[in-house]
């Protein structure tokens, strides 16, 4: 029981620290913005509310203006099953990438954040 209100607290500690630090989103022309935009409907993040390593990967979404769905995959039954039939594990952060009729799976918050850099960073 300690233990579960110690992992809260610092949960929502970490979350709150985020909120006071967050980086300010990249700027872009108009039409920059809404090829991101367009883009990123594609995309979708699986993601622990209070998760470090999801923190760092929505503060990176924030930071490149990436307007990504969210999904609660610890309190949303629904959104955590199809976590765990179609990403393959219950495992977050996931990003679910839909591109060309194809689905794809990207865990681990480095890697998902290189992909993020790598398509949206170059917008301008």
């Amino acid at each position: 029981m300690l233990i579960k209100a110690l992992r809260t607290g610092l949960g929502q500690l970490i979350v709150f620290g985020d909120a006071l630090t967050r980086p300010r989103p990249q700027r872009r022309s108009a039409q920059g913005q809404a090829a991101v935009v367009k883009e990123a409907s594609n995309l979708s993040l699986y993601q622990f509310h209070a998760c470090p390593f999801c923190v760092k990967t929505r503060r990176a979404l924030h930071r490149l203006n990436v307007p990504v769905t969210l999904h609660d995959a610890k309190n949303d039954a629904v959104q955590r099953e199809r976590l765990r039939t179609e990403g393959g594990k219950i495992k977050v952060p996931c990003l679910h990438i839909q591109e060309h009729g194809q689905s794809r799976w990207l865990y681990e918050s480095n890697e998902i954040i290189a992909y993020l850099e790598q398509r949206f960073g170059g917008i301008a």
